[in-house]
């Protein structure tokens, strides 16, 4: 499997991640640890979790529960150098994470949650440590509805350097190897990457943002700063919540699946998304093509593409989405993607 530079850092990641949220709730133990294994043995060394996880369903019972999952795997296989960990605090308005009550990020609440981290994996290093969302708001998770950043504290500059600070002191401190963004924008990322120069301390590597054929926003100004500054997206929901395999296409609901548990897909079951999604699919199977396999290897091909997250909930589902790092795709199909995008622009 082809390997890509993490920003700046020196560290390189496979071309696609294994995503780890419904570890602890959909998974047991034994299924995610053998969904590691079948990953690692695909070439896959890139493994993503947060604090929070699992999310299906989203609960304080369960928060933490994923990393503990993985650690369990570390301290049985001993395979910490074949894999790149990353995860990350929780921001601002999350009340699953235990005596956190909602609490932005701040330097404080960074030394909690990633001694927690720590601590739940087993490991005294994360490679990658990155921040869930901004404290200032976020247009994703549906909320670019109703984004508006004119209500934002001009002061926000000032917290973010205190953050930016402190995660150069964990460098520093052999806690975490490089750190990176999630949910954030182009001015945020800017503005990070300034602060970190300003500071002198490693600057992000990396931005985890959602990314699909359903939701393309990283494709305007993020991909223009991504390319300047060498901020690499790693795409999570590259299936858009399971919507492009085509199995939600009709009002079906197969037993056991995501959107049995999370009513909505956060957002994405929406009027404009069945015609979408219906053109999608019907481009693959025209084309020969696995619908999941077409639209992963849609994001793999993406020049600003550090890695993509592929959240599976049984090996078969695994196989088939580590299956499209073998997929090509012809210029008839990149046009189709094109095409239909012009009908579809915004469908989620």
């Amino acid at each position: 499997m082809k390997m890509n530079p993490l920003g700046r850092s020196g560290i390189e990641v496979s071309e696609f991640c294994l995503g780890t949220m419904t570890w602890g709730s959909q998974n047991d133990e034994a299924e995610a640890h053998a969904q590691i294994d079948l990953a690692l043995d695909h070439g896959v060394n890139f493994l993503d979790a947060a604090e929070m996880y699992p999310t299906t369903p989203l609960a304080a019972a369960t928060s933490g529960d994923t990393e503990r999952i993985i650690g369990a795997w570390l301290a049985r296989t001993g395979r910490r150098d074949d894999v790149v960990l990353a995860t990350k605090i929780v921001g601002v308005g999350n009340r699953t994470v235990p005596g956190r009550d909602g609490a932005g990020i701040s330097p404080a609440t960074l030394r909690t949650a990633l001694e927690g981290s720590l601590g739940r994996l087993g490991v005294e290093t994360v490679d990658l440590y990155q921040l869930h969302w901004p404290n200032r708001g976020s247009y994703h998770f549906r909320q670019n509805w109703r984004f508006d950043p004119s209500l934002q504290s001009r002061s926000e500059p000032e917290r973010m350097a205190e953050i930016v600070e402190t995660l150069g002191a964990f460098i520093a401190e052999g806690k975490i190897r490089a750190w990176g963004l999630s949910n954030d924008s182009a001015w945020g990322a800017g503005r990070m990457i300034a602060l970190a120069e300003a500071a002198g301390v490693p600057r992000p590597v990396s931005i985890q943002n959602e990314y699909s054929l359903l939701c393309r926003h990283f494709d305007l100004d993020l991909a223009e700063l991504s390319h300047h500054e060498d901020l690499g997206l790693l795409a999570y929901s590259p299936l858009a919540a399971g919507l492009l395999t085509g199995k939600y296409l009709g009002g079906a609901m197969p037993e056991g699946s995501r959107g049995s548990i999370n009513k909505g897909l956060g957002g994405r079951v929406v009027p404009e998304v069945e015609p979408a999604v219906a053109a999608y699919v019907q481009l693959a199977r025209e084309n020969g093509l696995d619908p999941a396999q077409m639209a992963l290897a849609f994001c793999r091909e993406r020049p600003f593409m550090t890695s993509v997250i592929l959240g599976a909930t049984s090996l078969d589902q695994l196989r088939t989405d580590l299956g499209a790092a073998e997929v090509t795709l012809a210029k008839d199909i990149r046009d189709g993607f094109a095409a239909i995008r012009r009908r579809h622009p915004m469908p989620i």
